[in-house]
């Protein structure tokens, strides 16, 4: 499905097997060598679970929750692991396990505090809109109504992810799958195989038992429970492992007829609708329902469908394959202060339709302006990079210089032989 590189979860990328080591080549060469198939698949991910977070506006029926039984959000993740393949995957060798897995943690770190932050800054957007439009009811909203009831338990569930409010829940699944997977590239060292069948094996326990990280206060269980998300998360990773191993994704023509057929069946279901019609067939909800929280069969086959259509069509795979600075490929790069951005701006727009009577127009342009936001950070994020890099240049030339071995006379044995030689020249940058 391409070869960008990218961390889990957005932000810092790794360069791609098709570039040199950091600090090789220059950064925007890089940057120019990087497909950005999976930076504009993920930025698409991106803008559709923004649309999806401001409920009622016009765009939102054109979203994919509405013409299949898998979300942006299944899709966000399978994308990640594919990417996370060249940061942490592809690294995890004898000699580099330890600093790799160091990294892993460290990312699951920085997604621990932009979780806090963004849930503390949306509790105090809903707590302004309720004060000052005089409407207590929107702090029982989005799963604010224990913070309000309980706050010292409220507080500690908060800090130890144990509460989660509403559209706010995604960073900590991610989190808790980058803490497994060390253990799960272990496993990859032997057999990428093996990896897949543990990964498999707890998703299916997780789902048969119903089996999840709990909620505190509450004592229910994670919206979206990581146990069983590992699983898409693992099969990215897998996929791409594989590929750079020498490995290629056969392009089956019956796959692809069957993944076609079992695509049209789920538009049908969900636009007929079927819903009501039984087809558990007294199996386990994992294997024949719906079920988002335990990512059940009928979501994850779909989703993978979805994958394998992109990774063996080239003319489904090549739309996505845009230039270095389209807007989709430069939000993709900078995945995960565009989420962040996008979720307080969703949670903005929320607390505003609920204090004011907002039509389909108002609702439509706030999600304009939200995405034009995201854009414009993303594009700022880029420019400032790209400062940076200028300011280290003339650094590293310096060194460089320093560094060439200038020819000595004749009889002279180093520095202390050639007292008149100018110390290097530092550039002020």
């Amino acid at each position: 499905m391409g070869a960008a590189a990218k961390s889990a979860f957005p932000g810092k990328h790794a360069p791609s097997g098709q570039v040199a080591e950091r600090g090789s080549v220059p950064a925007n060469a890089r940057s120019q060598a990087r497909d950005t198939r999976i930076d504009a698949l993920r930025a698409f991910c991106l803008i559709t679970i923004f649309i999806n977070h401001v409920p009622g506006n016009p765009f939102e029926p054109f979203t994919s929750k509405n013409f299949g039984f898998s979300d942006a959000a299944e899709a966000f993740v399978l994308i990640s692991g594919v990417s996370a393949a060249y940061a942490y995957g592809l690294k995890f060798q004898v000699g580099s396990r330890l600093l790799t897995a160091i990294r892993a943690w460290r990312r699951a770190g920085v997604l621990y505090v932009a979780h806090l932050v963004s849930t503390l800054v949306t509790l105090a957007i809903f707590a302004f809109f309720s004060l000052h439009y005089g409407a207590p009811g929107l702090l029982q909203s989005i799963n604010i109504g224990p913070v309000i009831a309980d706050p010292a338990r409220a507080l500690v569930g908060l800090v130890t992810l144990g509460h989660q409010l509403g559209y706010n829940n995604i960073l900590p699944m991610y989190g808790v799958i980058l803490l497994m997977l060390p253990l799960l590239l272990l496993l990859a060292q032997g057999r990428i195989a093996l990896m897949l069948a543990a990964s498999g094996a707890l998703w299916l326990a997780c789902g048969l038992f119903t089996v999840a990280l709990p909620t505190y206060p509450g004592g229910n269980f994670w919206f979206i429970n990581p146990l069983s998300w590992q699983f898409l998360f693992v099969i990215g990773i897998a996929a791409n492992m594989h590929v750079r191993r020498g490995g290629r994704i056969p392009a089956s023509v019956p796959l692809q007829v069957a993944s076609i057929l079992y695509l049209l069946l789920s538009l049908a279901w969900v636009k007929v609708p079927f819903w009501g019609v039984d087809v558990s067939f007294g199996l386990p909800a994992v294997l024949t329902g719906f079920d988002k929280t335990f990512l059940s069969v009928p979501r994850l086959a779909h989703v993978l469908a979805m994958a394998y259509l992109l990774a063996t069509v080239p003319a489904l795979s090549n739309v996505w394959r845009v230039s270095h600075r389209n807007p989709l490929a430069v939000m993709g790069r900078h995945a995960l202060p565009v989420f962040i951005a996008g979720t307080l701006l969703a949670m903005l727009a929320q607390a505003w339709t609920l204090t004011h009577a907002s039509g389909a127009m108002t609702l439509g342009l706030m999600v304009l302006a939200g995405l034009i936001a995201q854009v414009a950070l993303a594009y700022y994020l880029e420019w400032l990079g790209s400062l940076k890099a200028a300011a280290k240049r003339p650094a590293e030339t310096m060194q460089m210089v320093a560094a060439v071995d200038v020819p000595l006379p004749a009889g002279a044995r180093g520095l202390e032989a050639r007292p008149d030689r100018a110390p290097p020249v530092r550039v002020a940058s």
